[in-house]
């Protein structure tokens, strides 16, 4: 008869001169550890047989060198993952809700929770243990990007724990893949049975690709099962040193050049934030200083100040500070094949830290158990040391970086002059489902306009439906770049564009209304706030012309394709300056970096278009009629040509757009 424990506690302690064990679940027994709990023990844990922990909670293992975290059968031999599972199984108490982010505030309920391991102290070599992990995620596309936190686990395990097989052949959308930082270059298993495994061919903290193809963990919850990964720094897992990432790769005219399996490198390198920053699109730091990481535990990472310095008292910091970082990249979606050999996404989120709190996305800045995430340096001029075994949390909101660190902590930031005021734009369908975001942000230190100052920009990927448009220093659209990027994190100088607007555009007749999130030093205000701490708020302008205060929390209806943002109520003569004699379409020439080419999105009004594209000799190159607007149109010009052109696109009303292409 199986013996059940109600209560938190432990069935059975037993002691030894090592103190090796000091949490033994024996056979027939069982742990279940609920929700919200947390267990510490402060030795080794073992479980026997059939005992069984389940773990809805959090368990902490503290030990020492000699303690021992291990699965057992009943004759006290060590399980495998061939043999062994089932033991200690970490589950997911809301299964349906993965694809919900919760809220970062420590005052919102977490609508998506699971259960947390955190083994700490115990070498690597002491933890023979196997973790059932069950796991659900997002769908990405051609080719799952995971975490593999396990200990040298065999590839092919995974056959059967996610359903579907895997081969060694490349590009197949079956292969299993690891991204190469130094080389920017994703590498694949050529053997899934062995030698190689997860944290021997790559590191535990690698960026795995999944082939995608058949693969489904977003309508069954899987196990993936495996021995977890000591804090110890012997598994390749001690402080990792960020640089000289794509330091010695040469990417060719327009990225034309291709890797060691001959993929040309504009099929797969994306680098919206040296956009953003006013780089150009394959010069300079395009592409470079670009490290994509996983979370190898299996407790949650918090990255919300691994940009900034905190105070030395012992426990506080977290030792981690990466002081010329310009942002992260989170949960890359609708990833494709390339015909060119490589892998692109069209939609990602990303949060900047240049402001000196984080701008964005914030609610990413907690990494789950298996996900995956890809750093942006400003530039290659610093040894940055990133330690993930000091940033894990059971908490699923950021720490104080005044309450000391530990793994049950919550953090914040604090800007580098006055405080960064944020305004997210969250569009949703007529169900209240999301449809796609953006953010404006304010600070003393911002810069206006486009500028290779920019701190905290980062641009929205050519398949985002909702974005804003560069700002002219009076107010409104900058003409000199809505043909080349716009922004999903857009910033300006709180003092000297106080008052004047930033153009928010939708593309999509999906966005039926806006949800207005604001945080000021990244932490939400509370609901019905419009007032910040400088005494001033966010605006926006109706349709109807009428400036409408933005509170947090509050839902408008989306009346219009195009809204006026401000952060300060404008005056009579600003918005009289702000409005032109004639309104500008909507249709707008983009650069898409995914196919290295630039397209022609149109106004939804449109129906029918032709355009025409000139070099600057006069030369028509391109001329298309009666083009359906209903989607894309992708503007195929030779990447190895470095030349300018005038695109002219005529709808079906007569309405013209001229814009130029520079490049």
């Amino acid at each position: 008869m199986r013996k059940s424990l109600f209560a938190i506690g432990l069935l059975a302690i037993s002691y030894s001169v090592q103190a090796q064990i000091l949490c033994h679940v024996d056979t027939n027994a069982n742990m279940y550890v609920s929700k919200g709990t947390l267990v510490y023990s402060g030795g080794g844990m073992q479980m026997k047989g059939n005992g069984v922990i389940e773990n809805h909670g959090n368990i902490m293992v503290a030990g020492s060198a000699t303690d021992l975290f291990k699965t057992v059968d009943a004759s006290n031999v060590d399980k495998t993952e061939a043999t062994g599972g089932g033991n200690f199984i970490n589950k997911l108490n809301e299964p349906t809700a993965f694809a919900s982010m919760n809220t970062n505030s420590s005052t919102a309920t977490p609508v998506y929770t699971y259960g947390q391991l955190y083994i700490t102290g115990i070498p690597q070599a002491n933890i023979t243990g196997i973790v059932d992990q069950e796991v659900r995620q997002v769908k990405h596309g051609d080719y799952q990007q995971m975490g593999m936190p396990f200990y040298m686990k065999t590839p092919s395990t995974l056959n059967a724990e996610l359903g579907k097989t895997f081969s060694t052949a490349r590009g197949s959308k079956n292969d299993i893949l690891y991204y190469n930082n130094t080389n920017v270059v994703a590498v694949h298993l050529p053997n899934i049975s062995g030698p190689y495994k997860f944290g021997d061919a790559a590191p535990a903290h690698a960026y795995w690709m999944v082939g995608g193809s058949g693969l489904d963990l977003s309508t069954i919850t899987r196990t993936v099962k495996g021995r977890p990964v000591s804090d110890d720094g012997s598994f390749a897992n001690a402080p990792i040193t960020l640089q000289n990432a794509g330091a010695a790769v040469n990417f060719g005219t327009g990225g034309s050049n291709v890797n060691q399996y001959y993929e040309k490198y504009y099929s797969y390198v994306q680098d919206g934030f040296h956009m953003a920053a006013g780089g150009t699109a394959w010069q300079g730091n395009y592409g470079k200083n670009w490290y994509q990481f996983s979370n190898p535990y299996f407790t949650n990472l918090d990255l919300s100040l691994i940009g900034t310095a905190e105070p030395g008292a012992t426990g506080i910091s977290d030792n981690v500070n990466l002081t010329n970082i310009y942002g992260i990249r989170f949960e890359p979606s609708g990833i494709v094949s390339s015909t060119t050999g490589g892998t692109s996404s069209a939609a990602y989120q990303a949060v900047t830290f240049s402001a000196g709190v984080p701008t964005g996305n914030v609610d990413y800045l907690m990494v789950r158990p298996f996900s995956t995430f890809a750093i942006k340096l400003n530039d290659n001029s610093v040894a940055n040391s990133l330690n993930l075994a000091n940033l894990r949390r059971f908490n699923y909101y950021s720490r104080s970086a005044t309450t000391d660190y530990n793994v049950t902590a919550n953090k914040s930031a604090t800007a580098k002059t006055g405080t960064v005021k944020q305004l997210g734009i969250i569009a949703l369908d007529a169900n209240g489902k999301e449809v796609d975001r953006t953010y404006y942000v304010v600070y003393p230190d911002g810069t206006t306009g486009h500028s290779a100052d920019t701190n905290t920009q980062f641009t929205a990927s050519a398949f985002n439906t909702l974005g804003t448009f560069e700002e002219a220093p009076t107010g409104g659209y900058d003409y000199n770049y809505t043909s080349s990027y716009w922004l999903y994190i857009n910033e300006a100088n709180e003092n000297n564009f106080l008052g004047k607007n930033v153009k928010l555009v939708n593309y999509s007749s999906n966005i039926k209304s806006y949800k207005f999130e604001i945080r000021e030093n990244a932490a939400l205000v509370a609901n019905g706030t419009h007032q910040l701490s400088s005494g001033v708020g966010f605006y926006y302008k109706a349709p109807n012309g009428t400036v409408m205060q933005a509170k947090q929390g509050d839902t408008v209806p989306v009346t219009n394709s195009e809204y006026d943002l401000y952060y300060g109520e404008p005056t009579n003569n600003v918005l009289a300056t702000q409005t032109p004699s004639v309104k500008p379409s909507r249709t707008m020439v983009v650069y898409n970096p995914d196919i290295t080419n630039y397209i022609v999105r149109f106004d939804p009004n449109w129906k029918k278009a032709d355009i025409e594209v000139y070099d600057m000799s006069g030369k028509l190159v391109i001329s298309k009629k009666a083009v359906n607007t209903s989607a894309d149109f992708v503007i195929e010009l030779d990447g190895s040509l470095k030349n300018s052109y005038v695109v002219k696109i005529v709808s079906d009303k007569g309405e013209t757009v001229n814009t130029k292409i520079l490049k």
